[in-house]
């Protein structure tokens, strides 16, 4: 049995999230356009230039200290490591958007975003990104995926 284009592009999205070297939340993003292709894909890391190891992936300390001045997000890498537009295209995310990546994903026009992990749920920064995707048109599709789930069911 074939496994469906949201499992697959959300399989992508979960391989790409393998070559961050974030110890604790590995994401990866997959943008594809209506034609089924693949446009771009991206992973939270550091940005181009930036040594892994001349970083922090620290959670807690000062902001300087942390990951979190620093990394760029999944979402925000796929768009900026787009060849061309990924306007009216679909982007497939293993853990939903921060507000901030909710603004780069509205003013790109990306038009719908198809997620599977919403551990932030209920936290400002989360019913931000929702409040301004939603007002914006983007269409938010949580789907309940799991890569190794399926890769265990197709070694059946």
């Amino acid at each position: 049995m074939a496994i469906s284009w949201d499992e697959y592009f959300m399989g992508l999205a979960h391989l790409s999230a393998l070559r961050s070297k974030d110890p604790n939340t590995q994401v990866g993003a997959c943008i594809v356009d209506q034609d089924h292709k693949v446009v771009s894909i991206g992973y939270n890391g550091m940005p181009r230039g930036c040594s892994d190891e001349d970083f922090p992936w620290d959670r807690e300390g000062g902001f300087l200290d942390t990951k979190y001045a620093y990394v760029v997000h999944a979402e925000l890498n796929a768009i900026l490591n787009s060849p061309r537009p990924v306007k009216d295209c679909t982007l497939y995310v293993s853990l939903f958007p921060c507000n901030e990546c909710a603004k780069a994903i509205i003013q790109s026009g990306i038009r719908k975003v198809i997620y599977e992990s919403d551990k932030y749920d209920g936290t400002e920064g989360n019913i931000a990104s929702k409040k301004m995707l939603r007002e914006a048109g983007v269409e938010l599709v949580q789907i309940p995926y799991s890569i190794q789930v399926e890769l265990n069911r197709l070694s059946d």
